[in-house]
């Protein structure tokens, strides 16, 4: 049996590997339009690899996909996160949870994992092509599927797509030609750009414990929150531009946001804790007692933003003073305008729609022999190992080539 897979990213090299695991004799080929192949996974994670997420159970890790949760969930009883961890254990790699439930190599290094693919394909056959780009798929009578790679005809009995995710539609139209739907593709995991010279002070700054949402939506996140050059990013952020892909897209990046600043205390609470402060505290400056575990310099841009003296007791606040802490707290307005997106870790929404594939195989409905993993699909996840978790569970359902 003749297969080829189509991407040399994460997806594509765990396919490959599992298909001649699956079908020693299988002669496998993985096919890379570009010069290297697992860019993705090299840089991912901050160059770390986020391999996978710790959640207990099935029901907690399909809370981390925005969309294919309900697919997923069906085909995380065949590999899950935890199959996931024992893959890479038997084969040498050691790994590591860390406090918020990311997984990574113990080596802290995305080399790691490259290495064990590498020498996975190398021992098991699997050949790799660089500079081998694939621009049609055409099916035949007798159910072998040809191929044109570099413009020339290449047949084979079985295909796996795990070419990643297409930021544009263009780019699926090799595939939607075959009868494939297909999800029109906007960003996803992007961050805020914001034009407010104000925040440039606190440019660094982490707010551990911030709830993000969307004025005119439903859209809400809660995490912690990083202020960049450019505007907000973290995981609160990250986690709402996923869970907000199209609304967003439609809104053209132009939105408010607002930021609760105590993670998602009530205007009550928050007014509550100040009181007590003030009565506790009478003469302590604004500036030596930061409640909420917000930090100094964050501290300091609150007190500024909501128009009083650092220098100012608690006991001098009076009414109006608390309220304006308040207010700023609770309720810190920004314009949004705009994202940036990071081209090596570039996430989409969107893809080739389910409704074209059978998800307890991953062939589609439309061609026999073709198989499909990865990003690829109308599947994606927050930050947190949950898009690599997917690419590993689809590859290995596809690999199975049922």
């Amino acid at each position: 049996m003749k297969v080829a897979i189509i991407g040399g990213g994460a997806a594509g090299f765990f396919a490959a590997i599992q298909v001649v695991e699956n079908y020693p004799e299988a002669k496998v080929q993985i096919l890379e339009k570009s010069k290297k192949t697992l860019a993705k996974v090299k840089v991912s994670g901050g160059g770390r690899c986020n391999v996978t997420n710790g959640a207990k159970t099935i029901l907690e890790l399909v809370k981390g996909y925005p969309r294919g949760a309900n697919k997923l969930k069906k085909l995380f009883r065949e590999f899950s996160n935890v199959e996931v961890q024992k893959w890479f254990a038997e084969k040498g790699v050691l790994l590591k949870e860390e406090s918020d439930g990311r997984v990574f190599p113990i080596s802290d290094s995305s080399q790691t994992i490259i290495d064990c693919f590498r020498s996975q394909t190398d021992v098991l056959g699997v050949k790799i092509r660089t500079s081998a780009a694939v621009s049609q798929i055409i099916t035949e009578s007798n159910m072998a599927i040809t191929l044109v790679v570099n413009e020339e005809e290449e047949k084979y009995d079985k295909v796996i797509v795990a070419t990643g995710g297409s930021p544009k539609v263009e780019g699926l139209k090799w595939l939607y030609s075959l009868g494939h739907k297909i999800s029109d593709p906007v960003p996803s995991l992007f961050t805020f750009n914001i034009d407010d010279w104000s925040l440039r002070k606190l440019q660094g700054s982490v707010c551990k414990n911030a709830q993000v949402s969307v004025q005119g939506t439903k859209l809400k996140a809660t995490g912690p929150l990083l202020v960049t050059h450019w505007g907000f990013s973290g995981p609160a952020i990250l986690k709402l531009s996923a869970f907000g892909a199209r609304d967003l897209a439609i809104k053209d990046y132009l939105f408010k946001i607002q930021i609760n600043w105590t993670g998602g205390l009530s205007f009550e609470e928050v007014s509550e804790n100040l009181n007590q402060i003030v009565k506790g505290n009478p003469n302590k400056q604004l500036l030596n007692y930061k409640p909420f575990g917000v930090t100094e310099k964050l501290w300091v841009y609150i007190i500024s933003k909501s128009n009083l003296p650092v220098k100012k007791k608690w006991s001098e606040l009076g009414k109006k003073g608390i309220n304006k802490l308040l207010n700023t707290l609770t309720n810190d307005v920004y314009d949004v305008k705009g994202k940036t997106t990071f081209k090596e870790e570039f996430v989409t929404c969107g893809g080739i729609a389910w409704d074209s594939i059978d998800a307890k195989t991953m062939q589609s409905k439309e061609v026999s022999g073709l198989y499909f993993a990865g990003e690829i699909l109308d599947i994606d996840g927050i930050t947190g190992g949950y898009n690599f978790q997917a690419a590993w569970t689809t590859a290995y359902v596809a690999a199975r080539l049922r």
